[in-house]
């Protein structure tokens, strides 16, 4: 085990595809000399050339087309996406053609590209630079997208969406490159399969499922409301499309009771798509009505605003007090 940053996690994990096949290649803005805006493919054009680290223009459009044909003639593209909010350049190309390429040509034809976007907010940076644009994403059919918690997954994940043949959005949260955790580099084999939900808290009063950032606000959201007597079983989604309903099912027919959180607008967010699938799996089981903790359904604030609009330690709180029935901020402090 090795202690290592979010951000060099993802690097360990790059490095390691890269040294396992020669088809991998990486194309982004500024990847290479300089590493990348925030240093995650730091070294590795040094270490694997300019030919396998591309500097590629200021063009999201261009990076993804180029990745298409490279991996129409079997390589392994990884595109970065320098900021969340620029992927809308490359948007048509993700969706009339990256997810469409397999089913068009009845499966002869395969898209094992990976593409890499730092998501969030919690950085105080401005519109564009810290956005939540998944739910575009596994609101299409053809895309796998996952959402990475911590340091093990972000080495190992980065490494199954590579190998994948499936086009895969790797959504990393930006906030989180500089937390610490143990790694271990040589647990591939071994690891969760990239499709599964991870259950990080184990509870039975409440389910409560988050992603990406707000996985660490749910564990010690959980851990707060042990405090008060109420036991929180924490649910890391990590793969947003296919969701792995069985976990989650599992749990909210053991507790009856479910809040989801996410950073992302609550309108047609992927919050709902889970309470409204798991109202349908699980109607008898419940005793309360979902609960969503989300962010506003507004534009990304200004850097000074970001902190009332992004879900924390209070709101997730007070999304278990609502579906425990318990006196909340919709009802008032009092019964």
């Amino acid at each position: 085990m090795t202690i290592m940053t979010f951000g060099r996690a993802i690097n360990t994990g790059l490095r390691k595809a890269m040294e396992n096949d020669p088809k991998v290649v990486i194309i982004g803005e500024d990847i290479g000399a300089l590493g990348g805006v925030f240093r995650i493919t730091d070294e590795l054009q040094k270490d694997f050339g300019a030919h396998r680290v591309i500097d590629a223009p200021l063009a999201e459009s261009a990076i993804l087309g180029t990745a298409v044909g490279m991996a129409y003639r079997g390589y392994r593209p990884v595109c970065e996406i320098q900021f969340d909010g620029f992927i809308y350049p490359a948007f048509d190309q993700i969706v009339s053609q990256v997810a469409k390429l397999h089913y068009r040509t009845r499966g002869r034809v395969r898209m094992p590209l990976t593409i890499r976007v730092p998501f969030g907010g919690g950085i105080g940076a401005a519109e564009h630079h810290s956005e939540s644009p998944e739910a575009y994403f596994t609101h299409t059919s053809g895309l796998r997208v996952v959402a990475v918690s911590n340091p093990q997954d972000a080495c190992t994940m980065i490494q199954q969406a590579i190998a994948c043949d499936d086009p895969v959005l790797y959504f990393e949260p930006k906030r989180r490159y500089h937390t610490k955790g143990e790694v271990d580099e040589d647990a591939l084999e071994d690891a969760l399969p990239m499709d599964s939900a991870r259950v990080e808290v184990p509870g039975t009063d409440v389910t409560l499922v988050a992603y990406g950032a707000l996985v660490q606000t749910a564990r010690e959201a959980a851990q707060a409301a042990e405090d008060d007597g109420i036991s929180v079983e924490v649910i890391d989604l990590r793969s947003l499309s296919p969701l792995d309903f069985p976990t989650v099912e599992a749990s909210v027919r053991k507790t009856g009771r479910l809040v989801v959180t996410h950073e992302a607008a609550r309108t047609g967010g992927l919050g709902a798509e889970i309470a409204a699938s798991l109202t349908e799996r699980c109607f008898y089981y419940l005793e309360h009505a979902p609960v969503r903790v989300t962010g506003m359904d507004i534009p990304y604030p200004p850097a000074k605003m970001e902190r009332h609009h992004q879900p924390d330690l209070d709101r997730i709180l007070d999304g278990v007090d609502r579906v425990l029935g318990r006196p909340n901020s919709l009802t008032g402090l009092e019964d």
